[in-house]
This record gives structure tokens, sequence and C-alpha cells, in this order.
């Protein structure tokens, strides 16, 4: 199946949607994100340990759609500095999902799914651990960062991360990333 950004749209923005957002990733965009976010939670008079774990776990999410991004092009159209992303911030029932989706180099995707694979594999002192080893190995990526931002999800919501990957082209495919919690 090739990739359809109008079936994602509409993905990202079923059901009871907090704040649903495509388009590019900006340091003032996440700014306002968060803001609007936990005024909506307070607004609705949600525990404040909820609206504490949701906020930290979009912050990860969205520090990861900007720190990860590439130029695209999709549909034949992207601008030189513009960075595509999608996010999406639901009640589901009880619970609450945040959900985002970008684009990925495809020689990107088994080290990403493997890394998904093995913390979906993991119990949660397993989870933990891991933090703590990746955490005090001090070792960081080139784009600056340590490894620690899906550990750091899963350690918080203790839930298993739902993904998928669609083909955009050759090059790319579009990443799904799913948190429940």
């Amino acid at each position: 199946m090739s990739f359809n950004i109008e079936n994602w749209s509409n993905k990202f923005n079923e059901g009871n949607v907090i704040l649903s957002y495509n388009g590019n990733i900006t340091s003032e965009l996440i700014t306002d994100v968060l803001e609007t976010v936990e005024t909506k939670l307070n607004e609705s008079e949600e525990k404040p340990k909820v609206t504490k774990k949701i906020y930290n776990v979009l912050v990860e999410c969205l520090q990861n759609l900007y720190h990860h991004l590439d130029a695209v092009k999709y549909n034949g159209q992207v601008k030189a500095d513009e960075k595509f992303a999608m996010f999406s911030v639901k009640k589901v029932g009880n619970s609450y999902n945040v959900a985002t989706g970008n684009f990925v180099k495809n020689t990107k995707l088994q080290l990403l799914r493997d890394r998904i694979e093995q913390l979906n594999s993991m119990t949660s002192d397993q989870v933990k651990d891991l933090y703590k080893i990746v955490l005090n190995n001090e070792e960081y990526s080139d784009k600056g960062g340590g490894g620690l931002g899906m550990i750091d999800i899963v350690k918080r919501t203790e839930s298993k991360i739902e993904y998928s990957f669609d083909k955009l082209n050759d090059e790319y495919s579009f990443f799904y990333f799913n948190i429940n919690m």
C-alpha cells in the first residue's frame, strides 16, 4: 500500500481529539502545543498525575519529531526547510492516546523496528533497568539525543508501542507511532 496523506490525516482526527496537527514542526509550535494541551487537560479537570504523564509523554514525542525529521517530498511538494509530521492527543474511554507520524529513511526502518520490538518485549522492570543503563552510558547520537525518548515513554506509560511503516517511495516511509496511557 502506498502512502496516502488524506487517510493518515483522517486517522489522526478520528475520535475524541484534544489536539491534532499536521504540518511543519518548529520549536515555537512545540511550546504552543504543550501549553494548549496542558490548558485543555486542566479545563477538563483531569487528575494532575494524569495531566503530568500526558504532558511528559507529549514532550518526548514532540522532541523526537523535531530532532529526527528530514525534509521529504510527499505528494510532489516540500519546502526546503519544512519538516512534515502529524500528531494527535485523544481521549479514548478512560485512557489517553498520543500518536505521531513522520517520514523516516527506509535504511533506518529495521533499527527502529528492532528498538520498538525490544521495548515491547520487556517487562516494566526491564525497561526501568534499560533506562538507567542508557542514561549512565552518556553516549549521544548525531542528533544530540541519548536514545532515551522511546524508553522513557514506555517507562512512564507501562504500555506497548503500536507502530507501522507505510512506504512513500524507495527512500522513505511514513512511521506511525502510538502510545496509550
